[in-house]
């Protein structure tokens, strides 16, 4: 018989948070896969859990992964713990979530906590719709991307980030995504907790002074979607009506569904959208 994989959640600061399934699951698995065993033999001890740990983390995620299942089609369970939170968000435990599925093998998540969660709750901002970005990426380039694509997004936006990087992406967020509401978490569920609204601007102000301290998770407002709208329409209004309707044109539209889309664009009727097309003609 194939065994199972436990996602189980780990405190992300307070011990109590622990769920009382997430201990038993742990005392019950033939093994545990953790993210630093280092980490994570404190968290056992404090439970008095026994179960053997093995390694698995971002520099072996891929052939521990196939180790791991292999034992999984075996016929043993196996629970994965990170350092703290949730496996798999923002964590090498998707590849093992991803082979699992491929193998043939259970996969089960036993929620509790999430730092992601935890901090939008607690943001003050939009939690109705919201994106998680993680870390941005090390790669410049790579990163610029994302970036501009954070520029145009309607979300929360919730972000993870080291006390080393913080002040520079503070800097490429207000360079790229211009002033924005802002809270910064540190701490959560620890004694220290600490929930700070503000704004990038003011947030860089401060952290040139002090240095950060903690891991930090980041919520971010979104664009407004009327801000984002009028962007839009400023941008179809710096070309001419005709010039407007080649854009379709040249992409097969017949001239008639081109001119509903140039008014849908432009935020204006068909009816004005064809006069301007005769004005432009007779001059």
């Amino acid at each position: 018989m194939t065994g199972t994989l436990y996602l189980c959640a780990t405190p992300i600061g307070n011990l109590q948070d622990m769920t009382p399934r997430v201990v038993e699951t742990l005392r019950t698995v033939d093994l545990i896969a953790a993210e630093d065993t280092r980490n994570s033999i404190k968290l056992l001890n404090h439970f008095d859990i026994h179960t053997p740990m093995t390694s698995y983390h971002e520099y072996n995620k891929v052939e521990k992964a196939r180790q791991l299942v292999g034992q999984l089609q075996a016929g043993r369970s196996i629970a994965l713990v990170t350092d703290a939170g949730t496996p798999a968000i923002s964590d090498p435990g998707e590849v093992l979530v991803r082979m699992c599925q491929d193998g043939g093998v259970p996969v089960t998540s036993l929620p509790g906590a999430a730092a992601c969660i935890t901090a939008l709750t607690l943001s003050g901002l939009s939690t109705r719709r919201f994106c998680f970005e993680g870390f941005l990426p090390s790669d410049k380039k790579e990163k610029r991307e994302v970036l501009e694509e954070l520029a145009r997004e309607t979300r929360t936006i919730v972000l993870y980030e080291a006390p080393h990087h913080l002040t520079r992406t503070l800097e490429e967020l207000y360079q790229c995504l211009g002033d924005r509401r802002i809270t910064l978490c540190r701490e959560l569920t620890k004694k220290f907790e600490t929930v700070v609204p503000t704004t990038l601007a003011l947030a860089l102000e401060d952290f040139r002074q002090q240095e950060p301290r903690g891991e930090y998770v980041l919520v971010l407002e979104g664009k407004s979607r009327s801000a984002l709208r009028q962007e839009e329409i400023a941008v179809w209004e710096s070309m001419s009506i005709e010039e407007h309707m080649d854009f379709y044109r040249q992409r097969g539209m017949e001239d008639k569904e081109a001119m509903k889309q140039v008014a849908r664009d432009r935020g204006v009727s068909k009816r004005e959208v064809y006069a301007c097309l005769h004005r432009e003609n007779r001059e």
